[in-house]
């Protein structure tokens, strides 16, 4: 988990925040990994890297949320038992949001094993047999593939249906760890993704 006050989400999810500075004595985060933040979702580490205070300049101290540098290393001071000198050395991580999916989490998500993989199939086939419009969910997950970060409005119209019905059967999808919302539209998690690959893979397999 990456924790963030409550006044860094907004630009968190609008990507006006895409860096942190952290008074840590090593790196807590690697590249490349995701990571919960509770409310708003994930976060995707970019880049890690230690830096002089002195070196951080106004910009950089915007893009951490900041009015200008000497507010963000007021905020630092607070989490620093010295005195931060122009010598002293932090943590900055480069981010982006990453969606609210609470399945989008580290890669390892995405290894699934063949049991795994069957009980998503399991649930997505009692998803189908159970809806009054019939079988929906292969179909919804190829639309989001295809059409990543699209209005659900307009997801729908491309399958004919109804909007808020849509909405609330991309839900149960992200129930099972295979889609994540952003603030407009949806995408597949690494899960969703390489459930969707190893059932291709199945299916060429038994051509």
């Amino acid at each position: 988990m990456l924790l963030f006050q409550g006044r860094f989400h907004q630009g968190l999810v609008s990507g006006e925040v895409t860096l942190t500075f952290r008074c840590w004595p090593k790196a807590r985060v690697k590249p490349g990994s995701r990571y919960r933040c509770h409310p708003i979702g994930v976060l995707v580490v970019d880049a890690v890297e230690r830096v002089r205070v002195a070196k951080i300049t106004d910009r950089e101290a915007r893009r951490a949320g900041f009015s200008d540098r000497r507010a963000l290393l007021n905020y630092l001071q607070g989490f620093s038992e010295t005195p931060l000198s122009g010598s002293a050395e932090v943590i900055k991580v480069t981010l982006h949001y990453g969606g609210d999916g609470d399945f989008a989490g580290n890669a390892g998500d995405a290894d699934l094993t063949t049991e795994e993989c069957g009980r998503i199939s399991t649930q997505l086939a009692r998803m189908d047999s159970s809806s009054r419009t019939g079988p929906w969910t292969g179909e919804t997950l190829s639309l989001i593939e295809n059409h990543p970060r699209t209005a659900a409005s307009r997801l729908a119209s491309m399958v004919k249906r109804d909007t808020q019905p849509f909405k609330a059967d991309v839900v149960k999808l992200k129930k099972l760890g295979l889609t994540q919302s952003f603030e407009i539209g949806y995408d597949l998690t690494p899960r969703g993704r390489a459930f969707l690959d190893r059932l291709r893979g199945r299916s060429a397999g038994n051509r």
